[in-house]
């Protein structure tokens, strides 16, 4: 990869808040502040879903792309150069389903009695830093306890920290019992019984009051669980663990308060009750049929498929002792069939955004996602819409992220060979720029141990 003086700079883009360093001693330009980088691209892909551009230019100011063109655009005077006239480029990817404060080991539920809301936001910072450089500069947190994402998405934000843009949703709202409900299968003495405040709630006025606490503790986003799930340690299955009622009293208060709602559900009456009270997406949809997928298509709900998830859980369950024995049950029924129903779903017409459920799954991973998606039918610019044009739609930012255009945020990856060809290029992901900072250069991170 090529890498011209004036990148050198760069280096020094890590912790610091600012924009970009100013350049080394021995530069040209030294002395002046840098306000201007300008991207050369072998290939660019502005807008996925359309056709890349060849020897392209961005221009990026304050974190913003100011201008994209042809070899002919006019450079600024004082503008660094980076030279990725050999890679591939186009915008950082979205993850809209992870877990960033937990990832899921044999030992997790030893570790929930010992690990405290500190213990947490150092997990979730160093996972968050792991797949920002794996090229997703934006996720969607679905579910964590306590503070420490809420603390981590605000230091993000106020560029203390390096770390994807994170929409944050706390707790999920689930019944007692329900997948959520963090108390499944501990002694009652341990932990006070969970309340709406930590997103337990039965009945259609607690899970008004579930939603109203979680944006009250500063949630952007609302999450349910219609069904059982998975992980939870409770033998009462995958489908429909909600009432009509109780899902219409989360969808309306969210949507009352601005906030969108993403719906677990596994199970196909779980699927149609939460697209019948109104969610924006489903997660998982792992028994989906066909009378689901056209009511999804007839309303619109995307689906965020999760498929990594699936075979993650359904080969940790051929280990002996590595979940519990309900945990287990359920995971041998999940993993064989959650890709076959995504291809179901895309080939019905159903809108994908990209997610994974990072946390079930090893975090940094995410990018694997995609051949699966490729593998269920899907194919590779699809794909990549679906984790950038098609994420940003379903999170409420189509109109700043997700594609490279002159007023938005500056997240760009690039990759040395083209995804549109292999899909798994997106896995060795070179080059990371996150609202204007390189966090990462010729395949290595520019981030602080």
């Amino acid at each position: 990869m090529r890498v011209s003086l004036g990148v050198v700079s760069l280096i020094g883009v890590l912790f610091s808040g600012g924009a970009l360093a100013e350049p080394r001693a021995g530069d040209p330009r030294a002395g002046e502040p840098v306000d201007v980088v300008v991207i050369r691209c072998g290939a660019l892909l502005a807008d996925p879903g359309e056709a890349p551009r060849a020897s392209a230019v961005i221009v990026v100011e304050g974190g913003i792309i100011r201008a994209v063109g042809g070899a002919d655009l006019q450079i600024p005077q004082n503008a660094q150069i980076i030279d990725l006239s050999d890679q591939f480029v186009m915008p950082g990817m979205i993850d809209c389903h992870v877990h960033l404060s937990m990832e899921f080991t044999p030992d997790v539920r030893l570790r929930a009695l010992q690990e405290s809301d500190a213990d947490r936001a150092f997990s979730a910072m160093a996972n968050a830093q792991k797949t920002l450089l794996a090229g997703f500069t934006t996720v969607r947190d679905v579910g964590s306890k306590g503070d420490a994402l809420f603390a981590l998405r605000d230091a993000i934000d106020a560029g203390r920290v390096h770390g994807p843009r994170i929409l944050a949703s706390g707790e999920a709202v689930t019944p007692t019992g329900g997948h959520g409900d963090d108390s499944n299968g501990f002694r009652d003495d341990l932990f006070d019984q969970p309340t709406p405040m930590d997103g337990v709630a039965d009945g259609a006025d607690a899970c008004r009051a579930a939603v109203r606490n979680q944006v009250k503790r500063g949630a952007d986003c609302i999450k349910l669980t219609a069904t059982g799930g998975v992980l939870s340690n409770i033998g009462a299955g995958t489908e429909l663990q909600m009432f009509d009622d109780e899902l219409r009293a989360i969808v309306e208060t969210s949507h009352l308060l601005g906030k969108r709602v993403a719906s677990h559900a596994h199970g196909s009456r779980g699927i149609k009750a939460a697209v019948r009270a109104g969610v924006d997406s489903i997660e998982h949809g792992t028994f989906l049929d066909d009378e689901g997928i056209a009511l999804m298509k007839e309303r619109g709900t995307f689906l965020v498929p999760t498929i990594i998830a699936g075979k993650t859980v359904e080969r940790n369950a051929g280990v002996a002792g590595y979940y519990p024995a309900p945990v287990a049950a359920k995971a041998r029924t999940v993993g064989p069939v959650i890709q076959e129903a995504f291809g179901r779903a895309y080939k019905g017409g159903v809108r994908i955004a990209f997610g994974t459920d990072a946390g079930v799954c090893a975090h940094g991973i995410n990018a694997q996602e995609f051949v699966y998606m490729t593998e269920a039918g899907m194919p590779n610019a699809e794909a990549i819409a679906s984790a950038t044009v098609g994420a940003a739609e379903l999170c409420g930012f189509a109109e700043t992220i997700g594609r490279i255009r002159p007023g938005m945020a500056a997240d760009i990856i690039a990759t040395s060979e083209s995804p549109l060809a292999d899909i798994t290029a997106l896995q060795r992901v070179t080059f990371v720029m996150r609202d204007g900072r390189v966090v990462k250069m010729a395949g290595e991170s520019l981030l602080k141990p």
